[in-house]
């Protein structure tokens, strides 16, 4: 050891190792009370950068997910409406049917006629009430689907300003079946009735044509219906792929991070000791200069 006062390279080298346990220190508090190894671009930035890229892609399909989501109520309106009205078809079938017997009276086909049109008119009334969000895929010209299927798959629609390109996302289309009275199911129109043999064998065609088109509109809404369901499955699946990968990328082992919160814990006491020492040095020069 140097007997000299002016500089005590001992206290610098000391003091250095204690900043550097006080810095260590710092970090591993960080990361404990973020739970984040990576939490900011001067930890990493290229792990950072890649980990913000991967928050956006969730962020988007968080939105694809409520597209989907709003999608699916729409359509699963449109099913049970149309599920209804089949019912009502068939209910209207067996009332034809019985007015379509030459032995009943005026009066008791008159009240077969009763029957029939109120039938009609539930069907209009269900019709008119499978609307979600604006939207009524049974009534001719009530709207259609176009939900966000995906963040990919889409493709530019040409330039805007400049170099920028629009940008056409990956959609899914639900089209609007039509079924409400004259364009669609030609049974509930209003010539239709019951007040004869003859009109009842009329209604009992137009309800035979009803049902082909009431099945080829529930199996569009089914088909529509399966798909969403299965893009939502799909969509929560890889949310859920991305966010583990966020983890995998930036979340702290805390365990680890523990231990060596005692080991820093305890460099930095014995930094702080080694420091005391090697400021005490100095005195020792003192001891030459008594009498």
């Amino acid at each position: 050891m140097s007997n000299i006062v002016n500089t005590n390279v001992g206290a610098w080298a000391a003091l250095q190792n204690l900043s550097a346990s006080q810095r260590s220190l710092g970090t591993l508090q960080t990361r404990i009370n973020s739970g984040l190894s990576v939490s900011s671009t001067k930890d990493d930035s290229a792990v950072y950068n890649l980990a913000q890229s991967l928050r956006g892609d969730v962020g988007g399909l968080a939105a694809v997910g409520s597209s989907l989501s709003t999608a699916k109520s729409v359509v699963d309106v449109a099913v049970n409406g149309a599920e209804s009205i089949n019912d009502i078809l068939n209910q209207m079938k067996s009332v034809a049917t019985k007015a379509d017997d030459g032995t009943l009276t005026d009066a008791q086909r008159g009240q077969y006629d009763t029957d029939f049109k109120n039938l009609q008119k539930q069907i209009d009334t269900i019709v008119k009430s499978s609307n979600f969000n604006g939207i009524n895929l049974l009534k001719d010209g009530g709207g259609s689907v176009s939900a966000l299927k995906s963040l990919y798959g889409g493709g530019s629609v040409g330039a805007t300003t400049g170099s920028a390109i629009a940008w056409s996302p990956n959609t899914l289309e639900v089209d609007n079946v039509g079924v409400d009275g004259g364009s669609g199911l030609t049974a509930t129109g209003s010539g239709v009735d019951l007040t004869s043999a003859d009109n009842a064998k009329a209604a009992l065609g137009k309800l035979a044509d009803d049902t082909v088109t009431l099945g080829s509109a529930l199996s569009k809404l089914g088909s529509a219906a399966r798909t969403i369901d299965s893009q939502l499955t799909f969509n929560s699946k890889l949310t859920d792929t991305l966010n583990s990968g966020i983890g995998n990328l930036v979340d702290a082992d805390l365990a680890k991070e523990s231990a060596n919160l005692q080991a820093l814990q305890v460099k930095q006491q014995l930094g702080i000791q080694a420091l005391s020492i090697a400021n005490q040095a100095p005195q020792t020069l003192l001891s030459l200069f008594r009498g």
